[in-house]
């Protein structure tokens, strides 16, 4: 593993950021990756540790042989290194930039709170891979005959078409936007992962067969019923997109935007695309974002990259600990103070604040009533304040995937969470010949989540129509 006593010899090194002042300047991503030096001795830092919790079901949900290649990257053999990876996961370069890396946490390291730097490792294994010419399409070199529609390009689309491609069958993949990616692409900024590393994604799986079909919006421009007379089989990929909805007063207001159609329109305009949606922009404004998760930090950094007077976030959960007690929640995730390198960029950030409603003048938004809440997230009265706001977006997470169109043609069972209904091994529905996987099965998640879901629901498919399946469980 590594160095025997490299986690005795080596202090934990991460990636550095370039200064907040310069990086809001631009869209790109602004890591500064460590050398390769650097890289071999934090990966020399993992030991021995008998069990390692970090690539098992509480660290990493695509099982990572974390282990395995911290050792090949200390002995300098980054061929194998990548090939190790790519066997579990097929984009790391994807995770190893947005990844919250629950397998840092369930590090016996992070004990000391100095785990091994596990996703700075794997984001530098995935991009010497590319850099070195390791990563090449894989087509399977034969034909089953066998055809699969994958409706949607996200994480858990492109990993299942990819698999099913090597599989030897024929994937066409639905997407409904210009080009492909999904989330990715137009949810992700491009401040935490630029787009090529999509494009060239995609330029391996064309390679290897797969087929993509931009601008095609299954349920509106094309029916699901003749897809699912054209194809042996069908994957439902599309995510969890449809808004929680606050029903706050004032929500109406001009100003008052859900934090997707925003996150979308930047990604388009800095992808040179057309936006497709009215123009929103933050440049000169005072923001507001309701929401304390991932999306909600997002828009804070596109906020500021656009010019913003000011960024406030509302949280409505109590400012947590600096630092976990670890013997009550070690190897798990735990609730603890995390600054996002977006609210690190100059945001304020109000914990147990609960969102009244917007109040505006004239039709116009003009700033948002709040109050502290108590132990059940209830206002305390004679707490509320108003925080001046020309620009207000919610990000309370969502409800499900969005019902009209594909999931009212197919007639999918649904739960009660506004997810379609399917087990984590067979990843069927109650729909003949019809899977799901990704947020669109399990609500929202992350996208390691989404890729296992989306390798997991590629066997199943394969073992439907071959009868057996030889892709990884």
């Amino acid at each position: 593993m590594g160095k025997v006593t490299g986690f005795l010899e080596y202090d934990r090194q991460e990636q550095k950021y370039q200064l907040a002042g310069e990086r809001v300047r631009h869209f790109r991503e602004f890591t500064l990756p460590l050398d390769d030096n650097d890289l071999k001795k934090q990966a020399g830092r993992c030991m021995d540790c008998g069990i390692p919790f970090c690539h098992g079901p509480t660290g990493c949900p695509v099982h990572n042989q974390i282990p395995d290649w911290n050792d090949l990257v200390w002995q300098n053999d980054w061929e194998e290194a990548a090939r190790n990876l790519h066997t579990t996961n097929n984009f790391p370069e994807f995770t190893g930039r947005i990844c919250p890396a629950p397998c840092e946490e369930a590090c016996t390291l992070n004990l000391e709170n100095q785990p091994v730097t596990i996703k700075t490792i794997e984001q530098a294994i995935a991009d010497k891979a590319w850099e070195m010419g390791f990563v090449k399409p894989e087509p399977a070199g034969f034909s089953t005959g066998k055809r699969v529609a994958v409706i949607g390009s996200g994480p858990a689309g492109m990993a299942a078409a990819q698999q099913l491609a090597r599989a030897g069958h024929e994937v066409h993949v639905f997407e409904r936007q210009a080009k492909p990616g999904g989330l990715l692409r137009y949810g992700i900024p491009d401040f935490k992962m630029e787009k090529y590393h999509i494009d060239r994604r995609v330029k391996q799986m064309e390679a290897e067969g797969v087929i993509f079909h931009c601008g095609v919006n299954i349920g509106v421009d094309k029916s699901f019923a003749s897809l699912h007379n054209e194809f042996d089989a069908v994957l439902f990929a599309g995510g969890a997109e449809d808004p929680r909805n606050p029903n706050l007063p004032g929500q109406d207001l001009k100003g008052v935007h859900y934090a997707m159609p925003y996150l979308t329109q930047s990604n388009q305009r800095v992808g040179g695309e057309a936006v497709t949606i009215d123009s929103i922009l933050a440049a000169g404004k005072h923001v507001v974002v309701i929401g304390g998760g991932d999306t909600a930090s997002d828009c804070v950094g596109t906020a500021f990259r656009q010019g913003a007077l000011s960024v406030t976030q509302l949280d409505i959960r109590p400012k947590p600990p600096e630092r976990e007690d670890k013997l009550t929640v070690w190897p798990y995730w735990p609730t603890k103070m995390r600054t996002s390198s977006s609210q690190a960029e100059g945001a304020e950030r109000e914990f147990q604040a609960a969102t009244l409603g917007i109040v505006g003048k004239k039709g116009q938004a003009t700033g948002v009533q709040c109050a502290r809440v108590d132990e059940k997230r209830q206002p305390i009265p004679g707490t509320e304040f108003i925080l001046k706001a020309d620009l207000v977006f919610i990000a309370i997470g969502f409800a499900g995937s969005v019902k009209e169109g594909l999931l009212e043609e197919s007639g999918v069972a649904m739960d009660r969470r506004g997810n379609v209904v399917a087990d984590d091994r067979s990843y069927r529905t109650s729909s003949e010949k019809v899977f799901v996987a990704g947020d669109m099965r399990r609500g929202q998640s992350l996208v390691v989540w989404a890729i296992r879901e989306g390798r997991q629901a590629a066997r199943s498919i394969d073992t439907f129509l071959m009868g057996e399946s030889t892709l990884p469980v």
